[in-house]
């Protein structure tokens, strides 16, 4: 039996993850992590017996403990909570579903303990790549990408021994406003940003994906996950989301990774590495199919993919800033405090407002973050 903890256990990922565990029947979770959904959570606990459970709410957590006074499992709240699931003995891997920079701590202290990551946080490569990289090589750690277009870039390199990269094209769906132009997005509400054409994910991600954002902060990641320069990095729209990712090699050889859109598919991936095991569900009917089509990103409409890249160039803390900034952005979008437009401006003037810090500690990327937070409060 393979052991895993997971951060974010309620989540997308998260109960993604806990179906492939009650499919396959050889994974044994031992510590589980999640927000405030203690509803879900307790029955995530009752199914799947973990030795400890951490919940983010002090309050939740107090409740949860008394929910759960005929069980023997240890329930820990806060960032002491995620540690403690992070780093505990028993597990081999860590799934690091959690969404935002609260995964930059458990995941260094999860490396440095020795574990295996399946990393599904994208703010902690974003935010601390140049910390998390040369940690992970420097303690023998795999961190295998759970994020569809990472796994399928990860996939697409297996094997080649090295083979030195012309160029990675990073696919996108173009989200549920594809074609549209600025000026048409005026009036986007909530309920219009959440119906994305092909993928089931939460809400924040979702909204990402509609703002391109989500595609930007997966180039900044894939720049630190595969080692190459962010000029070699080309974001294609693939619209019916068919193929994943591809690498293009130097001799023209372009290597694929295709499949139905299944995020089930790059988790349990990572969970078996090297192994593929059967996975249920759809199955790519090409016939059907007829064609794939591709088109080139509009950066003028969704202005977050062109932010990314001038965060990346900049380097140091910028897309710290970038990342932050984004996460407010979103959170006052889905609470119906701010346009859908102001999105993508609210991450630019956090940018253009920004200490520069060139290479940040952990502490100094917390630090940028409240400073974002602050700014936005000050003029949102």
């Amino acid at each position: 039996m393979k052991k895993i903890a997971i951060l974010g256990s309620t989540g997308s990922i998260g109960t993604q993850t806990l179906e492939i565990v009650r499919e396959q029947r050889d994974l044994e979770v031992v510590a589980l992590a999640a927000g405030s959904n203690i509803q879900l959570l307790e029955k995530q606990i009752r199914e799947f017996h973990p030795r400890i459970a951490a919940v983010w709410d002090s309050k939740a957590a107090a409740r949860l403990r008394e929910n759960l006074r005929d069980l023997d499992v240890k329930v820990l709240t806060g960032m002491e909570g995620l540690l403690e699931t992070a780093v505990y003995p028993d597990s081999e891997i860590l799934v690091t579903a959690i969404v935002g920079m609260l995964g930059i701590r458990p995941t260094v202290a999860a490396i440095e303990a020795g574990k295996t990551i399946a990393l599904a946080n994208k703010e902690t490569l974003v935010t601390a790549g140049h910390i998390i990289m040369p940690l992970a090589k420097e303690r023998n750690v795999q961190i295998l990408p759970v994020d569809s277009e990472h796994s399928a870039i990860f996939q697409s390199l297996n094997g080649e021994g090295g083979n030195k990269i012309s160029r990675i094209l990073l696919t996108a769906s173009g989200g549920p406003f594809r074609g549209k132009k600025r000026e048409e997005l005026t009036d986007i509400q909530v309920e219009d940003a959440l119906k994305h054409p092909n993928w089931s994910m939460g809400k924040k991600i979702t909204i990402d994906s509609s703002t391109m954002v989500n595609k930007g902060l997966e180039v900044i990641e894939a720049k630190w996950l595969f080692d190459v320069s962010p000029d070699d990095i080309q974001v294609v729209v693939q619209p019916q989301s068919v193929i994943h990712s591809m690498v293009e090699f130097e001799d023209g050889a372009v290597i694929a990774q295709l499949g139905t859109p299944d995020m089930r598919l790059p988790i349990q991936y990572a969970l078996y590495y090297p192994e593929r095991r059967p996975l249920g569900g759809d199955r790519l009917d090409f016939e059907a199919l007829k064609s794939i089509s591709f088109e080139e990103p509009d950066r003028k409409t969704f202005r977050g993919l062109s932010l990314a890249y001038d965060a990346i160039a900049r380097g140091g803390n910028i897309p710290t800033v970038f990342n932050a900034a984004n996460e407010r952005a979103v959170a006052k979008f889905l609470n119906r405090e701010i346009r859908y437009l102001e999105i993508d401006e609210m991450i630019e003037a956090c940018m253009s407002d920004a200490n520069y810090m060139p290479a940040p500690s952990i502490e100094q990327i917390l630090e940028t973050e409240r400073s974002v937070y602050d700014y936005i409060e000050s003029r949102w």
